[in-house]
């Protein structure tokens, strides 16, 4: 079993950076393939970006890419990422999750451990 909790969310204003960070505790970190999702008030929770477990392999949904990087430190058991030029509609909950079986994957039931996730408020 894998524990998550994130931090580093906030208020930050359009065109701003923000940089999130997800320590894991538990079993071996680097046996998970790890997931960042969001999800804004009355709206499902939403794929952002995943990394493979040698952190080799990235993935991002559509609506971030160019614009948010993740990657991880299999040393210090961390996964981050680095969200530039927000925008409003970027504003969420950003949880990070663990996935024991898969890697990549955009779905957020293939993910077994979640953390209680960090508010990321985007002004205009």
């Amino acid at each position: 079993q894998v524990q998550l909790v994130e931090s580093g969310g906030g208020l930050v204003q359009a065109g701003g950076s923000l940089r999130l960070s997800c320590a894991a505790s538990g079993r071996t970190f680097s046996t998970y393939a790890m997931g960042w999702f969001r999800q804004a008030p009355g709206k499902e929770r939403e794929f952002v970006a995943a990394v493979s477990r040698s952190g080799i392999s990235t993935y991002y949904a559509d609506s971030v890419k160019g614009r948010f990087t993740i990657s991880r430190d299999n040393a210090k058991n961390t996964v981050s990422l680095q969200m530039n030029s927000l925008k409003p509609e970027d504003t969420a909950v950003y949880y990070c999750a663990a996935a024991t079986y898969s890697s990549g994957t955009r779905s957020p039931t293939q993910y077994e451990y979640w953390g209680q996730g960090t508010q990321v408020t985007v002004s205009s």
